[in-house]
Parts: C-alpha cells; structure tokens; sequence
C-alpha cells in the first residue's frame, strides 16, 4: 500500500512554477489565430504567471494586440475604452454570412462605381453613427454568444448602437478591392463598417482583410511577431514596461514619504508639498525614483487620490 501511494508521487508530473512577469508585449498577431491562442502562446514563450490581452482581433484579422503581464494586467482595461485605428481591404459585390472571408457568400452582385461614388459615400460614415451588431460576434443574450445562435441558423433583433469613426481616409480603389483606414471608437465592428459601405454602393461587400494599427498611444512601431519571441534568446527584453500603456497621463513625482504615504493609500495633499503638479485635474501616473507606483485621480485643490497601485516585489 505505501509503495503503492510512493509510486503514484513519483509518476504525478511535476506542475510548472510560472514567474512574476511585469511588462507589455505588442504582439502582431498572425492571420488564422484567435487572440486567445496568441496569448497562450506568448504567455508559455515567457513562462508568466498572469497575462491578459487588450481586447480580441478576429482570427482573419493581423496586427497589433497588446499582450499584458503581471502588473500591466491592472491597466489593461484602458486600452479597452481606447480608440483604435485599422488598415481594411473591402471587396465589394460579395456578401458573406460573417462579414469576412471567414463565411460563406450568400449574395453577389456586379460592381460597377467610382472613385467619386465611394468618396460621397465614405463621408456618410464620418462621426457618430449607428451599427447594428454582426450575428458573428461574441455579444451575449441569456447568457449565449450571438455566435453560437448564428451557427444554428438563428438571427436575433439587435438594436442599433452608437459608435463614433474618428477618422475614414479612402486609400486605393482597384475594382472590386477597395482600401481603408479607419480610426474608431470602442465597440465599432470593422465587418460591419465594411458590409454598410457596400450596401451604400449598392453591391454589398465583406472584409477580404484587417490589419490593426494603433491602439490608443500604443503603436505599431515595436510590434514582435509570435516567430521572433519564441527565436529570441532573451524574451523578458521585449517587453515594454507596464507604463508604456499609461504614456498618455501626465506624470507625477512623490518624494519618499509621500510615495510611502501613497502605496498606503493616502490621499495626498500636493498643494503643500514641493511637487510639481499637472494644471489639469484627472488621470496621472505616479513615481518616485524613477519607479512607478501607479495611478491616482487628481482632484480639485491639489488632492491626489490613489486609483491602481503596482504590487511591491518581495
């Protein structure tokens, strides 16, 4: 019997001890992977014991998907609310069930339109409008993705909901392949966008490409593919510090009794204190020694007010 029991200790794999891994990596995500299995990736490239990512591309979609670890994790909802910019191919006449090169056609029509009609027809899509959500999306309804009714050959009522496209430049028009980029608010749908131009014209479209470009201050510059992290000798020294997500706040520098105050969550009084303090009230990020301690909310007089703290390393 104690044999026994040592026997099945000895034969139980041993579990993997994952490492405190603080920082941001901007993956280009490749074509064919959902943002999940990216994430999987990195994460055993790394050998991190907490990631996230920022926000799902679709699996026919490429390009920058901020990768969080550790630390950064507590900040990642940001790059959630933030505004993202997209490099897009729309073929027009055909009409797919996803929107996509994904599903299947289920309408074409001739293509026959100029530049000048997709001109006049891009500026309708400028500024605040309305998109009904894609039945091929991970929205829910009694607790079941709109994807899951989709592949039973149900289609739900969905209301129109606002999103703002910030900016939408015409870039190459070589029939029937028609050439984006697009900056939009958060929760605009590409396919859709795509799919209404179309319509627009009076030939419908899919997406035949997307290509993520920006997401909030976070830029394609410095994207890693999943090929070069799992190539590189040193992977930890890809990653960005986990302020690269918060570039856009200004900045705040706590001498030490007032960083330890701080870390305490104290709300600080820096009208009193030789710190120089932002003029605008609001978001900020806090150091000291060059480290950074987190976000706080600067108030009305000075007052700063711990929000998200970065854990002390033991």
């Amino acid at each position: 019997m104690n044999q026994s029991k040592t026997q099945n200790k000895l034969n139980k794999p041993i579990k993997k001890v994952r490492d405190l891994v603080d920082g941001v990596l901007l993956l280009d995500k490749p074509v064919g992977l959902s943002s999940n299995d990216a994430l999987i990736k990195a994460k055993r490239v790394l050998n991190a014991k907490k990631a996230g990512h920022t926000g799902t591309l679709d699996p026919f979609a490429t390009g920058l998907l901020p990768l969080c670890f550790g630390e950064a994790t507590k900040f990642s909802q940001d790059l959630l609310e933030a505004d993202k910019t997209y490099e897009t191919t729309v073929h027009l006449g055909i009409t797919t069930n996803t929107g996509d090169t994904e599903g299947e056609a289920i309408d074409t029509r001739p293509v026959d339109v100029t530049v000048e009609q997709i001109e006049a027809v891009l500026e309708k899509f400028r500024g605040p409008i309305l998109q009904v959500p894609p039945m091929y999306s991970a929205l829910k309804r009694d607790g079941k993705a709109y994807y899951e009714y989709a592949r039973e050959g149900i289609t739900l009522e969905r209301e129109a909901r606002p999103v703002t496209i910030l900016d939408l430049k015409f870039l190459e028009y070589s029939a029937p392949f028609l050439k984006l980029s697009v900056t939009c608010s958060k929760g605009t749908y590409i396919r859709v966008l795509g799919e209404d131009i179309g319509n627009a014209l009076g030939c419908g479209a899919h997406l035949n490409a997307l290509r993520r470009t920006q997401v909030g201050a976070l830029t394609a510059e410095g994207m890693i593919t999943l090929e070069a992290l799992q190539a590189d000798a040193a992977p930890l020294s890809l990653l960005a510090p986990v302020d690269a997500l918060l570039s856009s706040f200004p900045a705040v520098v706590l001498t030490e009794e007032l960083a330890r105050r701080f870390l305490q969550g104290q709300r600080l009084a820096l009208g009193k204190e030789s710190v120089d303090v932002p003029k605008e009230q609001g978001r900020v990020r806090v150091y000291h020694d060059g480290k950074l301690l987190g976000t706080g909310i600067l108030q009305e007089y000075a007052i700063l007010a711990p929000e998200r703290l970065i854990a002390a390393k033991q």
